[in-house]
Order: C-alpha cells, then structure tokens, then sequence
C-alpha cells in the first residue's frame, strides 16, 4: 500500500512552473494548495485548485493559511520581483521579519531568501525544491535541437559561463552574455529578459552566446536558473548566436518547445557540466 504524499503549498509566483507543478499534483492524486501572490501569478494557475491570494508582506497571514490548509510541505515557485522595501504594508509578523529582511537585501538576494525559507522552517514547514518535484525540468548535459555552439560561439561560451559564475559568487545575478571574444553584458536584480532587451540595443552583443549557471553558494531548493521559448526568442532578438545552461543545476520549461523555437530561430541551446 502506498504511503499517501503530504499535502504540498506553492507559494506561487509568475511564469509557468507554478501550473506545471500543479498539474503534476493533480494528475499523481497529491493534496494541494496554492498561495498566489498578487501582481505576480497568473489566475489562471489557481483555476479549480484550493487557494488564497497574498500580497508579499502578508506573512502572518500566509502562515496562519498554510497551517489551515493542512500543508506539511511548501514548494517556492514562479518568478516574483524584489519589493521597494519602502513601500510594504506589512501585516505584524511581515513587520517582524522587515528589519531581517532589510539587512538581509544589503547582502544580496541569496541573504534574503535565507530568511525566507528560515521563516518558514521555523514555523514548521518542510521547504521542497521545483527540482525534487519536476525531475523533468532539470536541464540535461546535452544537446536541445539541432544546432551545436561552433567557431567563435565556444570561446563566447567559456567566456560567458565563467563571467555568469562569478557574478553568482558575488550575489549579483545568474547569467551573462559573451561576444567577439569579450564579455558585454551582465545580469542584475531585473532578471534575465532585461539584460537580454538591453543586449538588443547593442550591436557588440550580435553573435554572442548567453549563459546561465546557478549561483554556487545559494540554496537549491529555490531560484534555480530557468530558461523555456520566450529566453529563446529574447536571446534570437538580441542577435545572440545561442544560449547555454548549467546541466543538473537549472531548469528548462518545456524543452520539446524550447528546442523547436531554437531551431526555428537558428539558436543552439546546449546543457553543461561546470567544473
């Protein structure tokens, strides 16, 4: 007899994971809830599931709402931006958490999400990674569609995976972009889609080839590096020659999809081993 799965929570966010993640569940039998947060998640998601609405400093709240639905497990999913500290309207245990929060954000996003995920575990939740629960998800040491890095794109590449892994030493970002033999372009805290749009405005950035690693002290359960159809799209936009991912250690929405935009757009989208 099988041992039932405990009731998960996803603390939901943008972008697609979020629904994956709940279909996944629904179609396995496992008890679900959702808290989405408003501005960031998609109604959509929520649709048929058992579910509230948050805003971000609505912490007592949230807990108070996972403890009543009976959630032993909360996943951290969807892409959510960093608050103007200033303007939140916490309710009293956000307003608990603020000063640990602020002094966290001088540090960088890994700090804050430390006393996110510490907030949680304290209340007696056990924090699961997208990772453990979509396997499929994981970017694979290989190949997507049928175009391969050649030429110059290689030693873009090197450039560009060994530029994005300091920028994750450093708390700063996840991804950075190389071209003709330098590195032009580094991620910040607008994520991304925006150092890709900022890459379509600059024409050193033409043939250069993206990459993504997971910063190497953060914790894995949350913030994975995550690329699907509109990176590539952004990334052919910008002129990009390819786009290459930390095998093991990223996500990958959709990858049929992915590899068919790659195609497509004339893009390779290749998985790596760093290190």
């Amino acid at each position: 007899m099988t041992t039932p799965r405990p009731k998960l929570a996803l603390i939901a966010g943008g972008g697609d994971i979020p629904a994956l993640i709940r279909d996944a569940c629904i179609a396995e039998g496992r008890p679900l809830y959702i808290a989405a947060l408003n501005g960031f998640c998609p109604a959509s998601t929520v649709t048929g599931v058992d579910h509230d609405w948050f805003d971000l400093p609505q912490v007592g709240r949230l807990l108070k709402a996972l403890k009543q639905a009976g959630a032993a497990e909360v996943c951290l999913c969807g892409s959510v931006s960093k608050p103007d500290f200033a303007t939140l309207k916490p309710d009293w245990r956000g307003a608990l958490l603020l000063p640990k929060l602020l002094k966290a954000a001088l540090q960088g996003d890994d700090a804050i999400l430390r006393v996110v995920l510490d907030t949680f575990e304290q209340d007696g939740f056990r924090i699961v990674g997208i990772d453990s629960l979509m396997q499929g998800l994981l970017v694979a040491e290989r190949q997507y569609g049928q175009l391969a890095p050649v030429g110059a794109a290689v030693s873009n590449l090197q450039l560009a995976i060994g530029a994005a892994h300091a920028l994750g030493a450093a708390d700063r970002g996840q991804a950075a972009v190389a071209a003709g033999g330098s590195v032009v372009g580094l991620e910040d805290a607008a994520g991304t889609d925006a150092l890709l749009a900022r890459m379509a405005t600059l024409p050193a950035a033409r043939g250069g080839v993206l990459a993504k690693c997971v910063k190497p002290q953060q914790d894995r359960r949350v913030d994975l590096p995550t690329i699907g159809v509109t990176t590539v799209e952004n990334a052919a936009a910008a002129g990009l020659a390819g786009i290459a991912v930390e095998a093991g250690a990223a996500l990958l929405v959709d990858p049929v999809a992915t590899a068919a935009a790659a195609d497509r757009l004339g893009l390779f989208v290749v998985g790596f081993r760093n290190g």
